[in-house]
């Protein structure tokens, strides 16, 4: 492989913003103006579609937003860029929906948390990061929390701008940069084996288990006592108007929720960065944690709240980062169900109430250890493969 080989990278970097009350009203203005213009052009195309005619195209919907702007004078108030990123998702949505991978674009509602996307022009100097603000198109400097600084060598790609349930703002920067192909050799005696627990987080190849706390449960009750008195106040029904006090006991309980979030996600950038310092190779199970968090499992709240679907990205870049390898294992693989020793397989293991397998052959060990072990060992058989 040739060393000199370089792949695009994007990554993203989280600040807080602290924007003046005229900054607040301008990024409000241009939350309305982008959910307008989205709006606008998918009751354009819904009219179009619903009489059999053809759909307006990528370059259509670019003269439309021109021809918008004429006629809604006030469109020009707020960042362009951030018009035609709203331009941009409908169409991606149309090309999502015919691709079969989505339902039909719907049109977007007024909600507490909302953001919309500013692109950097090439040359320019729209968007800038800082030692105490950032600059943005039309708000100009606003400050903000910055708690990292990216490396020299990345540039800035855009800024989504937005704001969360429970009112803060935030801006999220995309970097791109170029990264070295991946050269590295890995040690595969330096491995590891993990295998999903929802009562914890994962149970490894050598018994250890990734312990995660379960914030949402240990805030259950100051939530749920949050949510009673809501849910008492005038607007908590449908279609009746919101009081103040409604919408300032609103903003506590998604504070709560934000807290709740923080904590988790906190935890598994801990765990994430500990597992990928101290080994070359990691190997997990390809699971969909969408499907396992529904109702009908029975498991939907601790799922939810183990959060090892989180835990698996953060893995994955940490490790791609320092040159390492993630494995993913066939989440059919019958990692649960395999004598790791001598290869048996064993169907009753399919029982979740059976947490300890006994093989003929002598073995006697924990379900979720055996079947880390067997997923480190089909992992790194993968690794050898490729």
């Amino acid at each position: 492989m040739n060393k000199n080989m370089t792949t695009k990278i994007h990554r993203g970097i989280r600040y807080r913003l602290y924007p003046t009350l005229e900054q607040q009203i301008l990024i409000n203005e241009t939350f309305g103006h982008s959910r307008f213009v989205y709006n606008k052009m998918l009751r354009l195309s819904k009219d179009a579609y619903d009489k059999g005619e053809k759909l307006v195209s990528r370059n259509d919907f670019n003269y439309r937003l021109t021809a918008l702007k004429k006629e809604f004078l006030w469109l020009r108030d707020v960042d362009s860029t951030a018009l035609e990123s709203a331009n941009k998702a409908l169409a991606t949505a149309f090309s999502n929906f015919f691709a079969k991978r989505a339902k039909f674009p719907t049109f977007h509602k007024k909600q507490i948390n909302e953001s919309y996307t500013s692109k950097k022009i090439h040359g320019s100097n729209n968007i800038a990061l800082g030692s105490k603000y950032v600059k943005l198109p039309k708000l100009g400097y606003v400050k903000a929390k910055i708690h990292k600084l990216p490396v020299p060598n990345w540039l800035i790609k855009s800024a989504t701008v937005s704001r969360d349930s429970d009112g803060k703002f935030y801006v999220s920067i995309l970097f791109e940069f170029d990264k070295p192909m991946n050269t590295y050799v890995a040690d595969t005696h330096n491995a590891i084996g993990l295998d999903y627990a929802s009562d914890g987080l994962y149970v490894d190849n050598n018994g250890n288990i990734g312990t995660n706390h379960k914030y949402y449960r240990e805030s259950h009750a100051k939530l749920a006592k949050a949510q009673r008195r809501l849910s008492r106040m005038k607007g908590s029904k449908k279609n009746e108007h919101k009081s103040s006090n409604y919408l300032k006991q609103l903003r506590r309980v998604n504070k709560i929720h934000r807290h709740i979030a923080n904590q988790r996600k906190d935890n598994l950038h801990k765990l994430s960065a500990e597992i990928a310092n101290r080994y070359d190779v990691v190997c997990v199970e390809d699971l969909n944690m969408k499907a396992m968090s529904n109702k009908g499992f029975g498991n939907g709240k601790a799922t939810m709240d183990n959060g090892y679907g989180m835990f698996l990205p953060m893995l994955e870049y940490k490790l791609n980062d320092r040159g390492k390898y993630l494995i993913k294992v066939d989440k059919w693989y019958p990692s649960s169900q395999l004598c790791h020793a001598c290869g048996t397989l064993h169907p009753e293991m399919k029982d979740l109430k059976i947490r300890t397998m006994r093989c003929d052959c002598g073995l006697v060990i924990g379900r979720d250890q055996n079947a880390a072990i067997n997923i480190l060992n089909e992992g790194l058989r993968i690794l050898a493969a490729q």
